[in-house]
């Protein structure tokens, strides 16, 4: 968010923090969060850059077109065991997966 709209929030009254704060996660909750949200947006990203529907993926990975849809919207009930599977499926390689992960761990979570 930029500053000009913090600042604005907050002399409306408002309190303006993080989804960490709010959500009282510990650190460690806070980055698997996080990883969990990048691995999901890079699945998202690959599978539209090689031009599969989500129904496509879901027959490459043997599932269904709503788990996919969870899967990229790193719902709850998806692991990040299967997320990096999928990955892998769509040609990531080990290397750039770490990388997905890293990038995580380089900028504080929100």
């Amino acid at each position: 968010m930029r500053k000009a709209k913090k600042d604005r929030l907050r002399k409306a009254g408002w309190k303006v923090g993080s989804a960490r704060e709010f959500l009282g996660l510990s650190e460690e909750e806070a980055a698997l969060v996080e990883m969990k949200l990048a691995l999901a947006r890079s699945l998202k990203g690959r599978r539209l850059e090689q031009g599969l529907t989500q129904n496509g993926l879901a027959k490459r990975l043997g599932s269904s077109q709503s788990r996919v849809a969870k899967m990229e919207a790193a719902d709850a009930t998806v692991s990040i065991d299967l997320l990096v599977r999928s990955l892998l499926v769509l040609g990531a390689t080990r290397r750039e997966v770490g990388r997905i992960i890293a990038r995580t761990a380089e900028s504080p979570a929100t």
